[in-house]
């Protein structure tokens, strides 16, 4: 009479068997590595879906439709939490940041006073108005121009970000050719994400920006 320890390894030899045959005989690896993710989501494939439209009306606009800077902490904000973030050698009072070192990724400007620095939306509020987002409720508004999950949000030179403004990478581009990529890259994320639209003149600008980017897997 089989023993049931004898049952059990005679279990694990079939199972063996099996894993080394594969299904219907055909050979199986243990250590095959798991299919590359999908590049759906990568960069080139993203530009390619968004929406092309003529920028819409500025009629209703204004900085207060999109509240920021919210609370983050007592006395601090997401201000202080990109300041935190985008430097190094930071000092605060309580949360808030009073000093550090920052550089400008725009123009290559460094700084150790944060009032010289400011937080820009890479994708200007005003423009996002004309590209749909003037169809959003307040609350929505907020969670875009405090948006710390997307690069919608980053440190820069005054002067750069003041420079830019409104405009979209049609009109201005950093002076910082080598961030051209990255900057092309966190524009095209930020409105596909919140399903913006682009000009034609636009999407345009931001291929071109791309074309030399080997990993923007452009389709």
């Amino acid at each position: 009479m089989r023993t049931r320890s004898g049952a059990r390894g005679t279990v694990a030899v079939a199972l063996a068997a099996v894993l080394a045959l594969g299904v219907g005989g055909c050979e199986v690896s243990l250590d095959e590595p798991e299919a590359p993710p999908s590049s759906a989501g990568n960069v080139g494939e993203q530009l390619a879906e968004l929406t092309v439209a003529k920028a819409g009306s500025m009629r209703g606009y204004s900085r207060e439709r999109f509240p920021h800077w919210r609370d983050t902490g007592t006395n601090c904000d997401v201000r202080d939490s990109v300041l935190k973030r985008d430097g190094e050698d930071i000092r605060l009072s309580g949360c808030n940041v009073v000093a550090g070192h920052w550089e400008s990724v725009y123009d290559g400007r460094t700084f150790t006073d944060p009032s010289d620095v400011d937080v820009d939306h890479m994708v200007p509020l005003a423009n996002a108005w004309r590209s749909g987002a003037n169809e959003w409720d307040d609350a929505k508004r907020g969670d875009f121009a405090n948006d710390l999950t997307r690069p919608q949000l980053i440190a820069v030179s005054a002067t750069s970000n003041r420079a830019k403004g409104d405009q979209d990478p049609s009109q201005w581009k950093p002076a910082n050719r080598s961030y051209w990529c990255k900057y092309a890259e966190s524009w095209v994320t930020v409105k596909h994400h919140w399903r913006l639209t682009v000009t034609s003149a636009e999407k345009a600008a931001l291929s071109d920006m791309l074309e030399g980017c080997t990993w923007a897997n452009k389709p």
